[in-house]
């Protein structure tokens, strides 16, 4: 739905921004209407049509039931987004599909994301495994479990094009998906403060077809370079760090 302001590439984007969407309509048809009944209580009951304003205590029923019932109504549209904003929840956060087509490793370093890829073979957590630095390649319309861990600090791995943010927690390995559907190079930023260096923490996410990823995963096998695991020193003298 919101497709035109920014691009949904991945399969729960519409998914997503139709929870924004009607969060958004829902709390602009009550700022409309709060603001009219506003501005007609002004006009009807200004001063030179209604000199002495009459008093009223609250307790007559009468009076206080169109109180009651904008209560009743945005009681409503709040479990109307509770319905919506559950089932994407459930969908992206709490469920897997059960059919993965690869899995991959990503580490949130300061400041840089390490991401390990299967190599020839499919598999994660084998010798032939590919270890870049801000560089994620996938495959489109292949769906992705990808294991969260952080080096050092909190971090954030976020792609706003897939509608995907999920915080990188130390000492926590955190699982999660997705499926491409568009073609493409997107950013991975940082979506939580690092350090001094979170401005330039940003990674691509390469998403490919099948004939560009065997390319890449030809040129890449044997060419990689690992970030140590026991420290950041080595990567953040390439990113301008001491």
């Amino acid at each position: 739905m919101l497709n035109w302001i920014i691009l949904e590439a991945s399969s729960y984007a519409a998914q997503i921004d139709n929870v924004i969407l009607i969060i958004a309509l829902l709390g602009g048809f009550w700022l409309f209407a709060a603001e009219f009944v506003l501005f007609y209580f002004v006009a009807k009951y200004r001063r030179s049509r209604s000199p002495k304003a009459l008093h009223i205590t609250g307790y007559d029923h009468e009076h206080n039931k169109w109180i009651h019932w904008s209560h009743y109504a945005v009681i409503a549209c709040d479990i109307v987004i509770l319905v919506f904003a559950a089932r994407a929840w459930y969908h992206v956060k709490q469920s897997v599909p059960e059919h993965v087509d690869e899995e991959i490793r990503i580490v949130g370093h300061q400041w840089a994301w390490e991401f390990v890829h299967p190599g020839p073979d499919g598999k994660l957590g084998t010798p032939d495994d590919i270890d870049v630095v801000d560089e994620l390649h996938v495959v489109v319309n292949k769906t992705y479990k990808f294991h969260l861990e952080s080096a050092d600090v909190l971090h954030s791995f976020s792609i706003p094009r897939f509608r995907l943010k999920q915080d990188a927690v130390p000492g926590r390995e955190i699982d999660g998906w997705f499926t491409p559907t568009v073609a493409g190079t997107f950013d991975v930023p940082c979506s939580q403060m690092c350090g001094l260096g979170h401005g330039i923490m940003g990674g691509r996410i390469f998403v490919e077809t099948e004939d560009e990823h065997r390319k890449w995963l030809e040129s890449a096998t044997g060419k990689t370079a690992a970030i140590p695991a026991n420290g950041t020193g080595k990567l953040a003298s390439t990113q301008g760090g001491n």
